[in-house]
This record gives C-alpha cells, sequence and structure tokens, in this order.
C-alpha cells in the first residue's frame, strides 16, 4: 500500500516532535518516499539531519531555499504528494491551516495541496482543550481533514490530560486507510473473524487454545488497506485495536456466531480465521471448582456450533483448517462439508507458522480442487494473497 507513495511529512514545534522521527522512519521503510517539511520551532527539538538519514531525502525547512530542489516552485511538493501528514501538530498550527495562512512552507504546502490530509495534534491539555483550538479542529474536520488523536496520558507539564500525540501505529495505518480508499475492494463489506474463544468453567478458568488472533487481523487490515468495509469479530487477544475497522469483541464460540450472523447480512465475504472453542462445557460452575481429594475431576463437553456450515447468504465463505496431520485432506473435506469457496490451509505443528508468530506457510484450495501452495510469509503477506482471490470471485460473480 504504501510502495512508492510520496507523503509530506510536516513537523512542527512540540516535544513530540521526536516521535515524528519513527514515522518517517516507518513510512520509509514500508517503501514511501517521504519528503519533511519542518517549522522553524520544530528544528529547536529536532535537527533537520535527522530526518534526512531517515529518508535519505533533503528536509525543507525554508520556503525559498536556493539549494532546494523544490526552489524554483515552493508548491511542487504540494502537487506531487499523494498525502500530507502533519505529526505533531501544535494549537498554532492547526490554527493557521484552519485560516488559511501560508506564511510558511508547511502551511503553504497544506494550503496548495489537493491530496488528503492529516493532521495529528500534540500540545498542552489546555491549549488543546480551549475552545478556540476545538473550533479550529471542527473546522478542519468539516472540510474533510482527518485528525488522529490526541491520546490522553502524561504531558510535558507533568500534567496528566488530553494532548499527547497517538501512538506511530495509529498514523501509519490512518495513512494506509486513507490511501486505499479507492482500492480493489472499494464498496464491498467483508466480515474477518479472528482469535480464540473462550469458553468458561468456572468464575476462574475456561477452555480455549494458542490462536493468538495475528493471522485475522493481518486479514481485517489489508481488506481495510483495499478499500473495504471491515468487520471485524474479535475473540480475547492481546492485540492493539485495527484503525478503521469496526470491531465486535466475543467471549464464546455461541457469542462469535450470533455476531457473525448479524455482520454478514450484508457482506460480500466472510472470512472465518478465528479459532472458535469445538466443545463447552455441559454446564458452568458458578463458584470456583475447587480440588478434588480424589485427585481426578470429570467435565461433561457439549458441542459448539459450526459458524462456517451454519451461515448462510449470498456472500463469499473462506474458512482455515488448522491441522496437525493429513493437513491437506482435512481441508478438503473441510471446504465441501462447509459449503465454503476457498479453505486455507496450515500446518500448526510448524515452528515457524501459525500459532503465536508472525509468519505463516498455506495452502489455499478451491472448489475445483485446485491448491496454491504458498511459501513461509508474513501474514501481512497472506492476507494480501488470500483476499487477491477473493476478488477474483468477486469479479466473476
Amino acid at each position: 500500500m504504501l510502495t512508492d507513495k510520496k507523503i509530506v511529512l510536516g513537523v512542527t514545534g512540540s516535544i513530540a516532535a521526536y516521535k515524528a522521527a519513527d514515522l518517517a522512519s516507518k513510512l520509509t521503510q514500508a517503501g514511501a518516499q517521504v519528503d519533511v517539511i519542518m517549522t522553524k520551532a520544530a528544528t529547536e527539538f529536532v535537527t533537520p539531519l535527522s530526518f534526512r538519514s531517515l529518508t535519505h531525502r533533503p528536509v525543507v525547512t525554508e520556503m525559498f531555499d536556493a539549494q532546494s530542489e523544490l526552489s524554483v516552485e515552493h508548491v511542487s511538493l504540494a502537487r506531487r504528494a499523494d498525502i500530507v501528514v502533519i505529526a505533531p501538530a501544535t494549537a498554532n498550527t492547526i490554527a493557521k491551516v484552519a485560516l488559511g495562512i501560508a506564511d510558511d512552507m508547511l502551511s503553504s504546502t497544506v494550503l496548495a495541496t489537493k491530496s488528503p490530509v492529516v493532521i495529528a495534534p500534540a500540545m498542552d491539555a489546555n491549549m488543546y482543550e480551549n475552545l478556540v483550538t476545538q473550533d479550529n479542529l471542527a473546522r478542519l474536520r468539516a472540510r474533510g481533514f482527518t485528525i488522529v488523536g490526541p491520546a490522553a496520558g502524561r504531558l510535558a507539564t507533568g500534567a496528566i490530560g488530553m494532548g499527547r500525540l497517538v501512538e506511530t501505529q495509529q498514523i501509519v495505518d490512518t495513512i494506509r486507510q486513507i490511501l486505499g480508499r479507492e482500492g480493489d475492494l472499494a464498496g464491498r463489506r467483508v466480515v474477518v473473524s479472528a482469535g480464540p474463544t473462550e469458553e468458561p468453567l468456572d468464575p476462574v478458568r475456561n477452555i480455549t487454545n494458542r490462536s493468538s488472533g495475528k493471522m485475522g487481523y493481518a486479514i481485517a487490515e489489508a481488506a481495510r488497506d483495499r478499500g473495504a468495509q471491515v468487520v471485524l469479530v474479535s475473540g480475547p487477544v492481546s492485540l492493539p485495536e485495527p484503525v478503521g475497522i469496526e470491531i465486535v469483541k466475543v467471549q464464546t464460540t455461541q457469542q462469535m456466531r450470533d455476531a457473525v450472523f448479524v455482520a454478514t447480512r450484508r457482506a460480500d465475504a466472510l472470512i472465518m480465521a478465528a479459532a472458535p472453542a469445538d466443545y463447552r462445557p455441559a454446564a458452568t460452575a458458578e463458584q470456583k471448582i475447587k480440588k478434588e481429594k480424589a485427585g481426578t475431576l470429570n467435565i461433561e463437553l457439549v458441542r459448539n456450533p459450526d459458524i462456517l456450515s451454519e451461515v448462510q447468504g449470498d456472500f463469499i465463505k473462506v474458512g482455515f483448517a488448522a491441522e496437525s496431520e493429513e493437513l491437506l485432506e482435512n481441508a478438503k473435506e473441510k471446504l465441501v462439508r462447509k459449503g465454503a469457496h476457498l479453505f486455507v490451509a496450515n500446518d500448526i505443528t510448524a515452528t515457524d507458522a501459525g500459532f503465536n508468530v508472525d509468519t505463516n506457510r498455506v495452502a489455499i484450495i478451491d472448489r475445483s480442487g485446485q491448491i496454491e501452495s504458498l511459501p513461509l510469509m508474513l501474514k501481512s503477506e497472506v492476507a494480501d494473497k488470500i483476499l487477491d482471490r477473493i476478488v477474483e470471485l468477486l469479479k466473476s460473480r
């Protein structure tokens, strides 16, 4: 999504300017061409050399710089940018942008661009809460600017309040979402399930599995980056919530079933990447179960609903088969039995793929029996391979 994208990163005079260096680094590593514009105040916090070292691009600090490749036309950055991001954005810069003041390179670029603009505020809590700042932000939102944050926390003054620059990844995800609006899944509604489910035995214990949810979350984010409206039905996981995605949190398999049924009423595709528990206790103890003197404990289990088999609708159905033996045979059987269009099979005995890692090695099976075996790759890359197949199916409908 970010490869070869031209991103203008505006850095203003906030103590949070050091975080902009991390943002510039992550965007560059993702393949973007990052041009940094620093206000005069920003250079008091971070040096231009830091950004030049990270982006391998000239850093603009003056509107008219005879040594700059942009000296002939000071709005050339505005014209070639795919997106303009101001992070951190001070109250002063926000006010200037809201009023259309163009007295430095950054404000001139924002005024001259027709590209999307993202603003990530960072300032003292009182400055942020001031009605002037709130009116300026409201004016920018009404004009189509995207405002990210701020977050609550400890500020430079030592006080606790709203005004912290949001985490770098949240800004990156926002950029990816905006740049992907016209992707090949634009206008489509994609439902993804992720993570395990938990079936309570008593108030402190449950039956679950080792699913981290990373594969499902990667699919949800990849679909968002391709323009889809995404609903993520998530079991209990320890992952940050993705930007721009509707998240429905559930605990049990029954809750996941109900949430998936609701979410797929207007869906174009359902990708069941979750690992819902196949069984649940026949009864849940109201109090903590004590150790038996005999040393054994017998628990009666009953079958949970098979969500993918039960859900019906005019949408693409994709299932996952996490197997420890006879991988392809089991996946093929599940594809037929559950009425899916595709099944993604992965071997859970592999130490470098599957549970709790960022990589996966899968085989994608379709209704014709054809198998596409993928090598070990990042789960984000696997996600795009799966979505490529879904896009093909959607086009053929």
